[in-house]
């Protein structure tokens, strides 16, 4: 029975075995600092000017429970949040953006451990407001970040990680149609307890059938007058 780990891959000149040989090796290009435009909502390069609207949308969880799992927050001071803001636009990696729907921003995600040499990328400091939540648009700039990754960048792994005991993100990732590849155990600790990290992908070759499901299930066709799904990302 063929090892599972080497199926597919070819023997080098001594018998042994070697990954699959690439066409291009050379390095993708870093994502820009430009929107990207979706039918639901945006994603666009985060700014100070965001600050004010993601705070107010953030303070709608009242429990803070968006936090639980993030690195940073909650904030309960607007000049606190807008500091974190300011600083964090400036940075190239993570590379952070805003989500817009209906001229408003209303939760946060970003590119980050980008590495053009080996063509992979992470999608990660996702942060929803109530407002965002289970929303077309809440899958919106899931599809037009691994898009711009893709399509437009040509990376070949696009990851996303999580705290092994985020349900929900676990949830949102096999969804979205990323693979489970395995548990990274102690591999951080934040706000003063462990992180066991689940890490989850998407490789270019598993790319154009997704693009189609969720181009299928973006559709207007696909929700009915009061905005019900009718299909479901999952069962497409």
């Amino acid at each position: 029975m063929s090892d599972p780990l080497i199926t597919g891959q070819r023997d080098n000149a001594l018998g042994q075995p070697v990954g699959l040989p690439l066409a291009d090796t050379s390095p993708r290009p870093v994502p820009p600092r430009t929107d990207m435009v979706g039918r639901y909502c945006s994603v666009v390069p985060l700014s100070v000017e965001h600050a004010n609207d993601l705070y107010h949308a953030f303070r709608a969880d009242t429990e803070d429970r968006i936090w639980t799992y993030l690195p940073n927050g909650p904030y309960h001071d607007a000049a606190n949040f807008g500091a974190w803001v300011e600083e964090t636009a400036s940075r190239d990696d993570p590379l952070m953006h805003a989500i817009v729907v209906e001229g408003r921003a209303v939760g946060h995600a970003s590119y980050l451990r980008i590495a053009p040499a080996s063509s992979s990328i992470e999608v990660g400091f996702i942060n929803l407001s109530p407002a965002l939540q289970r929303t077309r648009a809440a899958t919106e700039f899931q599809f037009l970040m691994m898009q711009r990754a893709f399509d437009e960048l040509g990376y070949r792994r696009y990851e996303w990680k999580c705290d092994a005991l985020n349900a929900p993100s676990r949830h949102a990732a096999e969804r979205l149609g990323f693979t489970y590849e395995g548990t990274f155990r102690q591999a951080t600790h934040y706000k003063g307890r462990n992180r066991d990290t689940a890490w989850f992908s998407i490789l270019d070759k598993e790319w154009p059938k997704l693009r189609l499901r969720f181009e299928t299930w973006l559709s207007a066709d696909n929700f009915d007058t009061v905005g019900t799904q009718k299909r479901s990302l999952q069962t497409l």
